[in-house]
């Protein structure tokens, strides 16, 4: 086992032409950035090899662990880190790191509890030293243990309540009398607290995470689960042979680790409460990894593959993994680590997911020179104990409440819970009739003016600017209304035709602007040729030498949905070092892999959706009241309709669920039946709208506070909405649906205006017209929209308050404002200058969506990129939610909850 006292004073190796000292600036402030809204990104892991063996490699795995321990410690952790060294005992690695990290809390910060991981440790460790088959008792075994843990750890008011087996403290007494008191003594000062505790720990877990993974197996309560487990891994356990035994450890490492990681999410920090206080700074853990074969080897390499394959489901931000040491490349590959350079790394630091960085030090570097890491600088630092701040609280809030108790009692008189957004349905002020749609006659309509807009950027070419051409990758050309009410690809098409107007207008008078052209490429219905397609650009753009400058392709747009193909595509396109500007596809998942290299999203990911709509769910008075109509309160349960084999509606719902305060359901509905290996959480699957219709109103009429929340397609929830018309079991009373973005083009097209039945939320990515504060920019896009639609549609809108031009008109903004920049640098306009220039973040733009601001060196959607609520009422949505920065000035910090939690 390798000492690290005193390795604070290490200096990093300094590899020639590594630009080692691009890594060394940014790794403190990767751990404690200026801005505290930089930790909610979430970096990748990153493997450090040393490439010595002997004594020599464990002298250069010292070093470099040192040379990264130092920063984080003066005489006491700056941050919460936890140095991990090789070693057999414990057994998982992940139990050593997480009490490494609750013992070393930095001075007068509140120590993080730890309750998932502290739970399921106590029931790991026991599982794992009695490995017997468990019998039908075992799970109360295992409730027994996890309380008795509890208390001997002192944890909570648990820990300090009798123990079950302690009659001391009972009263005295030998007779009936103190024999009845001793019972109900006991009963009521240790068995039944450690009842509820047992509880409510369960219900925490489950809700939280460990109901959705594949080891719950549908079950709801931790201790069977864990019981379950145990049963199942048993006789792995008991065996002499080890592949078999190792694969009972991993299983138990991903319990264990997965809690760890929810208890390492993002707490609640500033304000007012000192229990806030739980962290200023990301959490580090520094992993040393002996060559194969070594003491401790084995259960490093089984965390770092745990680790990875739970990336994708954790919570953000999580810790900042970085594995030192010398592993094999076996373990490289299954990981996918990407051999990098130091200053990739660096990048890597402030990424947010990615594929795991790997980078070899050579002998040389590690026995040479180095350069010194600066120490953390904490954004906050408490100058006052969390005990002593919770003291004078208390008696500011004693004094405050026995001053204002009568006024309290009077704030809010129960029977006043009007309804955000009002009591109205989707049939109310609607049109007699629905708009008319021209499918094809509007598509047709579109392309016409991106060929009018090509035909002028090419008289710009003749006449010896600088002139370059974009790909917008979109899905099949509608063929029927039915495609076009299911598909956002007019409203994109019609915002990238219209940026492209006024760029190619502006270039007429700015020598620095460069016209762009658009190739408007389709990838088949659903985005199915998506991967083809990608790899056709790729092909292309690696044949350019005979192209004309004109046509040389600089950049892309896309995609407008997130889903296997789209985020597959991404990687092909990420691999070439293509830039790529999102527009609507949401799914956090998009971001990964080679994709970080190149992709930069538009809109809101679903984490950051999803934590909004949960909150505003729970909070805001939106479920009619079944007694009284004009009333409305907050949503108890939560019944969540998903597809899981749609990227975009799986990772949407599964961060609902985690966020929803109160119970949830969730129905797995498909109507083609393709569900793919059984949900993991045990959903019930669905082919049918009718019995999806009838299940939902029975879970309607045993908690009538419940709100539907649809993450599925919009072609699935017309199905479902036509079935519940057709039954008509539960329509006799209004019933609340929250959905996605996914909604907006179907709902604003008047499908759904004679369902009085239906009260109807759906977020949105631009204020609608009629917003009291609509900003300047979003009138003038407006009155564009107006323009544009008289010049190339036929007859009425029905996308005029829709938000899916506008996202593709700013993403297309961002995409030309990068290759001017790049223009400035480069006159050649090469790709991989739009790639720098994007990765430094371009100049700051009020856009039609709000305001524009990409932090630097973050593959991440815009800074507080607006996410807004719309209520559906007849022709014409209201904004009942606006979250972020809709102008210049405005963010959600301003906003409050549900915006900020």
């Amino acid at each position: 086992m390798t000492s690290y006292r005193g390795a604070s004073d290490e200096l990093f190796p300094d590899p020639v032409n590594a630009r080692a000292e691009i890594f060394v600036s940014d790794y403190p402030t990767a751990i404690t950035p200026a801005d505290p809204a930089r930790l909610d990104t979430r970096p990748p892991l990153f493997v450090f090899r040393v490439a010595a063996d002997g004594p020599a490699g464990e002298e250069g795995t010292r070093r470099v662990l040192g040379a990264l321990r130092g920063p984080l410690d003066d005489r006491g952790p700056l941050v919460p880190y936890a140095l991990v060294p090789a070693a057999e005992e414990p057994v998982l690695l992940t139990e050593q790191a997480g009490q490494l990290l609750e013992n070393g809390t930095p001075r007068r910060m509140t120590p993080d509890r730890y309750p998932h991981f502290a739970v399921v440790r106590s029931l790991v460790t026991y599982i794992r030293d009695h490995p017997w088959q468990s019998a039908g008792g075992y799970a109360e075994e295992l409730r027994r243990h996890a309380c008795d843990r509890q208390q001997a750890e002192r944890r909570g008011l648990l820990g300090r309540l009798p123990r079950a087996a302690s009659t001391d403290v009972a009263p005295d007494g030998g007779d009936v009398k103190g024999w009845l008191l001793r019972v109900f003594w006991l009963s009521f000062t240790c068995h039944l607290p450690r009842r509820i505790w047992s509880r409510v720990i369960s219900g925490k877990v489950m809700r939280r995470w460990l109901g959705g993974m594949r080891e719950a197996g549908g079950r709801r309560d931790l201790y069977q689960v864990m019981a379950h487990v145990a049963a199942t891994q048993a006789p792995r356990l008991r065996t002499q042979d080890e592949q078999r035994r190792e694969q009972a450890l991993q299983t138990l490492e991903k319990l264990l680790l997965r809690a760890l990681l929810e208890d390492l999410a993002t707490p609640r920090t500033g304000r007012y409460l000192p229990k806030r206080r739980r962290r200023t700074a990301r959490p580090v853990l520094l992993v040393e990894v002996p060559p194969p074969g070594a003491d401790g080897a084995r259960r490093a390499e089984r965390f770092l593959r745990v680790l990875h394959e739970l990336r994708d489901s954790a919570p953000r931000p999580g810790p900042l993994v970085i594995a030192v040491g010398r592993p094999d490349d076996t373990l490289l590959t299954e990981l996918g680590a990407l051999e990098s350079s130091l200053s990739h790394a660096a990048t890597a630091l402030g990424a947010r997911d990615g594929t795991p960085v790997a980078f070899t030090f050579d002998e040389a570097s590690l026995t040479g020179p180095g350069l010194p890491i600066a120490q953390v600088e904490p954004h906050r630092r408490f100058r006052t104990s969390w005990r002593t701040t919770t003291a004078l609280l208390t008696g500011t809030a004693v004094l405050a409440l026995a001053a204002g108790g009568a006024v309290l009692d009077r704030v809010r008189d129960d029977g006043d819970h009007r309804c955000v957004g009002g009591t109205a349905s989707v049939a109310d002020r609607a049109r007699s009739r629905p708009v008319p749609l021209n499918a094809r006659g509007w598509y047709r309509g579109a392309l016409k003016a991106i060929a009018d807009q090509n035909r002028r950027a090419e008289t710009y070419a003749a006449r010896g600017r600088d002139v370059r051409t974009v790909v917008a990758f979109v899905s099949s050309p509608p063929r029927t209304e039915d495609d076009m009410r299911f598909d956002g690809t007019i409203p994109e098409l019609r915002g990238i035709a219209m940026w492209q107007q006024q760029l190619n207008r502006d270039a007429g008078s700015d020598e620095n602007t460069v016209p762009l052209r658009v190739e408007v490429r389709s990838t088949g219905e659903a985005y199915r040729d998506a991967v083809a397609q990608a790899r056709k650009l790729v092909a292309e753009v690696r044949d350019e030498k005979d192209t004309e400058d004109h046509e040389k392709i600089v950049g892309v747009l896309a995609y407008a949905q997130s889903r296997d193909e789209t985020r597959a595509a991404l990687q092909v396109l990420g691999k070439e070092g293509i830039p790529t500007v999102g527009t609507t596809a949401t799914a956090n998942e998009m971001l990964a892999g080679n994709a970080t290299r190149s992709y930069w999203p538009f809109t809101p990911d679903n984490e950051r959706e999803a934590r909004i709509e949960a909150n505003f769910a729970g909070g805001a008075d939106i479920v009619a009241r079944r007694d009284d109509h004009e009333s409305c309160s907050p949503a108890r349960r939560a019944v969540v309709v998903r597809n899981s084999a749609d990227l975009y509606s799986r990772s949407l719902a599964g961060r609902f669920v985690s966020a929803f305060p109160g119970s949830t359901r969730v129905f797995d509905f498909n109507q083609d039946g393709d569900f793919g290996p059984q949900p993991p959480d045990g959903a019930p699957t669905l082919t049918s709208a009718g019995v999806l219709a009838e299940q939902l109103c029975k879970t309607l009429a045993e908690e009538p506070r419940s709100v539907v929340y649809w993450s599925a397609r919009a072609k699935d929830f017309t199905a479902f909405i036509s079935a519940m018309d057709n039954r008509g079991t539960c329509v006799d009373q209004p019933v609340t649906v929250l959905g996605g973005n996914e909604l907006t083009n179907v709902a604003q097209t008047g499908a759904y205006s004679e369902q009085n039945w239906l009260r109807l939320y759906y977020s949105a990515h631009r204020l609608p017209d009629g917003y009291p504060s609509l900003s300047a920019e979003t009138r003038q896009f407006l009155s564009r929209y107006d323009a544009f639609v008289r010049a190339y549609g036929a007859g009425a809108d029905p996308w005029r308050q829709d938000g899916h031009s506008a996202v593709s008109y700013d993403a297309f903004h961002v995409l030309s404002e990068a290759v001017n920049q790049a223009r400035s640098r480069d006159e050649r306009i090469e790709r991989r200058s739009v790639l720098i220039t994007l990765a430094g973040g371009v100049p700051p733009f009020n856009g039609a969506t709000g305001y524009i601001a990409y932090a630097p060196d973050v593959n991440a959607p815009p800074v507080d990129k607006t996410l807004v609520v719309l209520r559906q009422l007849g022709t014409q949505p209201q904004a009942v939610l606006v979250c972020g920065a809709f102008d210049m000035g405005e963010s959600s910090r301003k906003q409050g909850r549900p915006c900020v939690s």
